[in-house]
């Protein structure tokens, strides 16, 4: 019977080579949070470069008094763990002799404690410069740096990319007046004067944002509207160039030549400009960045026109074609590609066929025009129906009398106006008797006035027709003097106090609606009174409502103190929201 073999110990301090898969985990090791995923996959790359650089630290695995093979790795778990990756993936075998230091003369605890704290890592900048050396030196890419290291090709350029800051900013970081987040911020540009001028600017106020704003202050971000109008392939296919944030989500960088940026722009809107002109038949097209609020104009909207024979049967194609896939589909959690690329083309023809609906006079546009303008977010927007001052009809003699006033009148009860004489006006016909004195007429007139004021304030729903026809009067008419009582709204130009605020949901909503009443009112303003009579009240309500809340001013200014304003007594619901 032969004698049993017995596992030799070798002496503390002694270098042995264990295979791999005689090596585990000690029970002794003081990290009890494991190691993350990226770390043993940055080790497993070093190993596989260059090889195990430092020693696992081992103890041999006792039974009782008999040591069993194995060896508990007190130092170098992580390392242990890369190769049992790169067993995983056929790089090496799992008997992989693995050098190893045997120590049982110290606490294991302990000295795996101590591998983990008394240690310094590498100051950042010393680590940026290294892999900044093996790129020039030994003419590495960033991939090939990434698989030497275990990191992604991304972080190698990050950090190459610290290589751009000013090697005085370098310094200050070293020692301790920067930090890394503000030093990642600077590497936003190459210009090393810049830099270093930014950094003499800045105040208390030092976090990366700020010092990323000031560097780029000059430029535009790729997601400003201009740029997603014109599209940065059309930029850089014209020379322009592009300044790229490595260290944050610069979600396309920044456009550095504003002036390139602002010619295409130009050129896009003047061609747009000139296309709606030859397509739609207008007078004139102007092209704007922002739309030209002081232009002055009157404006025209277009009216309800039945559709063509054609039209509605091709609008009733689609409709019917639209409804069938809905029915069909109904069911279904998502779409398949070829039946959502359907639908948005036949909402696209529904929309254009509706569209028709609406026409401008064919007058409106030979003397009209539209101007083309750039929305905040981008798109186009292009808002017609201007009528230039030198374009509009002359008026006919009768026109120009009191500016299509509506005459000094009583008013009956059933809302009709009547001259105060009961006669009707026959113009301006000859005296028949003795002139009257300015001071007698004036007089005459203020009594006259008086009674009417009177009569009026007798007559609360005579006195709403009365407003809303003012207040409409000089919302939908530019220049219109048309108005039985002296009032008039004071209004503000919103979109000068919030920019893009004609884009946001409330304000299409607004525009939607103030263009709904426009297309309604009477090309005449001298028909405006009729007009304001014969709505149902609660029609004539929803007018006045709509004029008197385009005076609602609650912008506060900074030089301005209307502690009242800010102030609501009266909490404004819409009827159906819940109080």
């Amino acid at each position: 019977m032969s004698a049993k073999s017995v596992e030799v110990i070798p002496a503390s301090g002694t270098e042995i080579f264990v295979p791999l898969n005689k090596l585990k985990k000690s029970p002794n090791n003081a990290r009890k949070t494991p190691h993350s995923e990226a770390a043993i996959e940055a080790y497993a790359a070093s190993i596989a470069a260059k090889g195990i650089l430092q020693n696992l630290v081992v103890e041999p695995e006792m039974d009782g008094e008999t040591a069993t093979g194995f060896y508990f790795v007190t130092i170098g778990e992580g390392r242990r763990l890369a190769q049992l990756l790169r067993v995983k993936r056929k790089e090496i075998k799992k008997t992989e002799p693995i050098r190893c230091v045997v120590d049982t003369a110290n606490d294991p605890h302990e000295i795996s404690l101590d591998e983990n704290v008394t240690r310094e890592n590498m100051h950042p900048a010393d680590q940026y410069e290294a892999f900044r050396k093996l790129a020039e030196e030994r003419n590495l890419g960033a991939e090939e740096i990434a698989a030497r290291f275990g990191v992604t090709p991304h972080v190698v350029r990050q950090r190459l990319r610290l290589g751009a800051v000013s090697p005085k900013l370098m310094q200050v970081y070293r020692d301790g007046n920067l930090t890394l987040e503000q030093l990642m911020a600077f590497a936003i540009t190459d210009d090393h004067a810049r830099q270093e001028g930014v950094y003499e600017r800045l105040s208390y106020n030092r976090d990366a944002s700020t010092i990323r704003r000031m560097l780029t202050e000059t430029h535009v971000a790729a997601t400003e509207r201009r740029v997603r109008f014109v599209g940065i392939e059309a930029y850089t296919e014209a020379g322009g160039s592009i300044l790229r944030d490595l260290f944050t989500e610069d979600r396309g960088g920044y456009l550095e030549d504003v002036a390139l940026l602002d010619l295409l722009v130009t050129a896009r809107l003047g061609r747009e400009a000139d296309a709606l002109r030859a397509a739609e038949g207008w007078k004139w097209t102007e092209a704007h960045l922002d739309f030209p609020h002081a232009h002055g104009m009157r404006r025209t909207y277009p009216h309800p026109v039945e559709l063509s024979a054609d039209d509605q049967a091709a609008l009733t194609a689609v409709q019917a074609e639209f409804d069938r896939l809905t029915e069909e589909h109904q069911t279904a959690e998502e779409l398949p590609d070829e039946v959502d690329a359907r639908f948005g083309e036949l909402e696209a023809d529904i929309e254009r066929l509706e569209a028709r609906r609406q026409a401008y006079d064919a007058d409106d546009i030979a003397r009209g025009g539209a101007f083309v303008i750039l929305n905040h977010d981008g798109t186009l927007r292009i808002e017609r129906g201007f009528i230039r001052p030198g374009d509009e009809k002359p008026q006919s003699e009768a026109d120009q009398i009191d500016d299509g006033q509506v005459p000094d009148a009583d008013i009956d009860e059933g809302g009709e106006v009547d001259h105060l004489d009961g006669q009707e006006d026959d113009g301006d016909d000859e005296d028949e008797g003795p002139s009257l004195s300015d001071l007698l007429v004036r007089d005459l007139t203020a009594h006259r006035t008086l009674g009417l004021r009177l009569n009026l304030s007798e007559q609360p729903e005579i006195a709403v027709l009365a407003v809303t026809h003012a207040l409409s009067a000089q919302t939908f008419y530019v220049g219109a003097d048309a108005r039985v009582v002296g009032i008039q709204p004071v209004r503000i130009d919103l979109s000068s106090h919030a920019d893009g605020i004609e884009d946001a949901p409330t304000g299409k909503e607004w525009a939607d609606r103030h263009a709904n009443w426009a297309r309604q009112m009477p090309r005449d303003v001298a028909d405006l009174w009729t007009f304001v009579v014969e709505l149902d009240h609660d029609s004539r309500m929803a007018l006045f409502a709509h004029c008197v809340a385009l005076t609602v001013n609650a912008v506060k200014l900074p030089w301005e103190r209307r502690p009242r304003a800010w102030r609501r007594p009266i909490v404004w619901r819409r009827p159906w929201t819940s109080t």
